[in-house]
């Protein structure tokens, strides 16, 4: 016998996996974010030396 389909928990489970989803999706474009200003803020250039190259 089939079961009985229980439509509002299937839809509200839907939109947790959705919502986590998005909220992971966030955490990751902040992060990111996050290093590339750092990267702006924080140059890290190689040092030059004085020998012309060869």
């Amino acid at each position: 016998m089939a079961r009985k389909p229980n439509y509002r928990f299937e839809r509200l489970e839907r939109e947790r996996k959705k919502a986590a989803k998005k909220a992971e999706r966030l955490s990751a474009r902040q992060e990111k974010a996050a290093e590339r200003k750092k990267a702006e803020q924080d140059p890290v250039e190689p040092a030059k030396s004085e020998d012309p190259p060869r």
